[in-house]
């Protein structure tokens, strides 16, 4: 990459950085900008499409990067390369700056578009900050988890989620009622709906995606990628193919997570019906929504929405995503196991990626609090 593919208002070096360094480390950090830098101006913003950020914001972000770097060169020496640690102590930092929580948010965005760089560009791990700035607000944790309690009520709302009593335990008057909703569903006459069509309306597909999701943590770019291949119910695990790794982060090998009994019972039905859905027919995709597409983000935050309500979960005022799934699977691996289950349960290639799971979670904390 060249200088002529940045706007001339975008500087490679600062001044105030170059007086930090010696001439083969303004370099090197030159090297390393201008690849960062490239990359957010021509396709940061959605690198899918090749969709880049705006000269003002790449302008920004570089003036952020900048800063952020002088900081971590304050206190290890220097480095071109910023890690989950430096961002993660630069954030946690900023608590105690006034700086306001606007300026504050804008570092931290300017983080996640490096990070993002990272994890696209090199394969690194996802970087989620643990701490969020809101104009007007005070901080608080980015992504909330899930209880123990609530990830039982999770998996146990996916089996009730969008079916319908048994067809021999209703008596004539529910039946009718139920007949009435499944004709307006599969869109024939009320006289023409049976036990298929009541057998149809009862999949194991949300509660084999739920469950897995709880068991392997998954990422919803793991969700959206995931294919038949990957499961194995016989020994209970999803071995996820070096191919389909989504940060590519097991060095070539695959990975092979571990499952539930009652999961991999789960995906066994799920297979065995997937089999009989037309829409599944020409596709290897584990799961498609009702419109036939992989499921992408914002389904999966829809979902887990749903479940919530269908649990009684409160989630005014916590920060719930499909992410939220992810957390508590990572969390709760490691008070039991350790880091280095978590880690493998994760897919992570970095322990110290890992550590940000190694919490003590809430009901453990009031058990202590019960105690003394």
């Amino acid at each position: 990459m060249s200088d002529a593919k940045l706007p001339d208002g975008i500087p490679l070096v600062h001044d105030i950085d170059a007086k930090n360094l010696n001439q083969l480390q303004i370099k090197d950090y030159r090297d390393h900008r201008r690849e960062v830098l490239t990359w957010l101006w021509q396709s940061g913003k959605n690198p899918d499409e090749g969709k880049g950020y705006s000269e003002s914001v790449v302008e920004s972000t570089a003036y952020r990067l900048s800063k952020i770097y002088r900081w971590v060169w304050e206190r290890e020496g220097y480095t071109a390369s910023l890690t989950h640690g430096h961002a993660d102590a630069f954030v946690d930092e900023m608590k105690y700056k006034d700086w306001g929580d606007e300026n504050k948010n804008q570092y931290v965005k300017a983080l996640k578009r490096y990070m993002w760089w990272q994890a696209h560009e090199k394969g690194a791990d996802e970087w989620e900050p643990e701490t969020t700035y809101t104009p007007n607000q005070t901080s608080h944790h980015a992504r909330d988890y899930l209880t123990l309690e609530e990830r039982q009520r999770i998996r146990d709302a996916g089996l009730n989620y969008g079916s319908i009593p048994s067809y021999d335990y209703v008596d004539p008057d529910e039946r009718d009622r139920w007949k009435i909703y499944l004709a307006q569903r599969f869109e024939m006459p009320k006289r023409e709906v049976g036990r298929e069509e009541w057998e149809k309306a009862t999949s194991w597909k949300v509660p084999s995606l739920v469950a897995t999701g709880l068991d392997a943590g998954l990422r919803p770019i793991e969700v959206e990628r995931a294919r038949v291949s990957w499961v194995d119910t016989a020994n209970a695990v999803l071995r996820i193919p070096k191919e389909q790794d989504s940060k590519g982060t097991n060095g070539g090998e695959n990975w092979t997570v571990s499952l539930r009994e009652d999961t991999a019972r789960h995906l066994d039905r799920w297979l065995a019906e997937r089999e009989t859905r037309p829409k599944y027919d020409d596709s290897d995709y584990l799961w498609l929504t009702s419109q036939g597409n992989p499921y992408g983000s914002n389904a999966l935050n829809y979902l887990l929405g749903k479940l919530c309500d269908e649990a009684g979960i409160e989630t005014e005022n916590r920060d719930i995503s499909w992410y939220s799934i992810r957390h508590s699977t990572g969390t709760y691996m490691a008070r039991e196991e350790g880091l280095a289950a978590a880690q493998s349960q994760l897919r992570h290639r970095s322990q110290q990626t890992t550590m940000r799971y190694d919490q003590t979670p809430p009901e453990d904390r009031r058990d202590a609090l019960d105690r003394m």
